[in-house]
């Protein structure tokens, strides 16, 4: 689903699809910038972190307390010190505490919580995806969708053009029929763009903000192929089906509720307004929001319209300022030069750096891009896992037990540079400790991938390896 070359080209779609990718061939290359600084392990921010309340700023001693109370949990460990402040300095999002976070390990998990807050929904919905597909899922919260603007309750929706292109059009046509207000972004035909056009730049976000107080991101799409468990479909230790989406999904969701739905409220506004020229308005949009819990979270959304790539740059320094350890779940891997290094660099000064692949993909050719690293990975001291049974989708981190996320965002070159992408970071060793559960219970359901194995693997497979490199700015 990721790449956007494999899915012109997959079985069926080659011949209506050839004018898209000449497009995508034909964009320029872009680049991604260099950050050598964030790994330099002397790195020391300009100034403090700015973290905010209910109330606005928290004042320095309430700062200091909380870091302190947080640091204290975590242990020795820079990435307090260092990354929480540089990664402010990445992103201009402030940190925001008082959140409560509700972890959704999998697919119908996070369709029923997602359907249940819609369900209670009472002035809005705010819906922004990269895949809205026409199947029993995707036909059930359309359903949904239109009861509750019948209801009076505004319902606002975007979607991806490419990551629904399969999607038809008079699925969309009756939501707006029923008044849900629905922005295609950046149409897949030039002559329903709205704005300059560009192929190659895709809405990748997961969102969801109902009433201002409930939001909702991660890696879960609308599709059927988040109807059945993952875990479940782990116990069975059938071999996978020859179609991906004929799996059970393995994913990673999020629900939060407390101050910083805000921020994610202010990512889906500013894609509308970015996107199709205007801005939607509601007395209800921001309501006054108490705290629910004790996480500290920022909210991170990178766009290529802006080229400030601060997910790409949250991610390089949590790894150069990781003390302990690096514990990545990964659906699509095609990372850069600088990225690899700083994992290889974590790894060489004594950091347990662990990766869970799928085993298997819906998007072949990106299961190739990322193997073919497995050689550099693993001579690095790096520990490599493939995900069986179930399809993995999840893109989640969790580092030194204190730092994690949960987003959109894949190691790759298309979400670093062309996609608008939506991260959470949380600061929290409660949390921490279920994303490492999490992470272990996946490690249960995975082989791992040993060199001297990797080393025996036949030339078919090192030849597609080699193959895909060539192309894998594309993928």
């Amino acid at each position: 689903m990721q790449g956007l070359l494999a899915r012109v080209l997959s079985p069926g779609r080659i011949v209506r699809r050839l004018g898209v990718l000449w497009a995508v061939m034909l964009v320029g290359c872009a680049s991604l910038p260099d950050v050598h600084y964030l790994r330099e392990r002397q790195f020391v921010p300009a100034r403090d972190p700015t973290i905010i309340s209910t109330a606005g700023d928290l004042p320095d001693a309430k700062k200091q307390a909380l870091l302190d109370g947080l640091a204290a949990k975590a242990g020795p460990t820079d990435i307090l010190a260092k990354h929480i402040a540089a990664e402010e300095a990445i992103s201009g999002r402030p940190l925001v505490a008082g959140n409560k976070i509700v972890l959704l390990d999998d697919g119908p998990a996070t369709m029923r919580a997602m359907m249940s807050a819609i369900e209670a929904a009472r002035y809005h919905v705010n819906l922004e995806t990269y895949i809205f597909e026409a199947d029993e899922v995707g036909h059930k919260l359309a359903d949904l969708l239109i009861r509750k603007k019948a209801a009076g309750v505004a319902v606002n929706l975007i979607y991806d053009s490419v990551g629904s292109m399969d999607t038809p059009k008079e699925f969309f046509e009756r939501m707006a029929a029923a008044g849900i207000k629905v922005l295609e972004f950046n149409p897949v035909d030039p002559a329903r763009a709205r704005r300059e056009w560009d192929i190659n730049q895709r809405d990748h976000r997961k969102i969801l903000v109902v009433d201002g107080r409930i939001a909702f991101t991660g890696g879960v799409n609308i599709s059927k192929v988040y109807g059945k468990s993952s875990f479940l479909q782990g116990k069975r230790r059938e071999p996978p089906p020859k179609d991906a989406k004929e799996a059970a999904w393995r994913d990673t969701h999020m629900q939060i509720e407390g101050p910083v739905v805000a921020e994610f409220q202010k990512l889906f506004l500013d894609t509308w307004q970015r996107r199709s020229g205007s801005a939607l308005f509601d007395a209800n949009f921001f309501p006054p929001l108490k705290p629910a819990g004790n996480a500290l979270i920022r909210a991170i959304g990178s766009t290529p319209d802006r080229e400030d790539f601060a997910v790409y740059k949250t991610y390089i320094s949590a790894f150069a300022h990781a003390d302990k350890t690096i514990h990545l779940t990964t659906a699509y891997f095609v990372p850069d030069r600088q990225v690899v290094q700083a994992m290889i660099d974590a790894a060489r000064r004594g950091v347990d750096v662990r990766i869970i692949f799928p085993s298997f993909s819906d998007v072949g050719l990106m299961l190739h891009a990322g193997r073919s690293y497995y050689d550099e990975l693993l001579a690095a001291g790096i520990k490599v896992y493939e995900r069986k049974a179930a399809m993995l989708h999840a893109k989640t981190a969790v580092i030194d037990g204190v730092w994690s996320t949960i987003g959109s965002t894949n190691i790759d070159m298309r979400s670093f540079l062309h996609n608008d992408e939506v991260n959470a970071v949380v600061l929290s060793t409660e949390f921490a400790d279920r994303m490492e559960a999490l992470f272990e219970r996946d490690l249960r359901e995975s082989v791992e991938i040993t060199a001297e194995q990797w080393s025996q693997r036949g030339l078919r497979s090192r030849m597609r390896e080699w193959a895909v490199r060539m192309f894998e700015y594309w993928l």
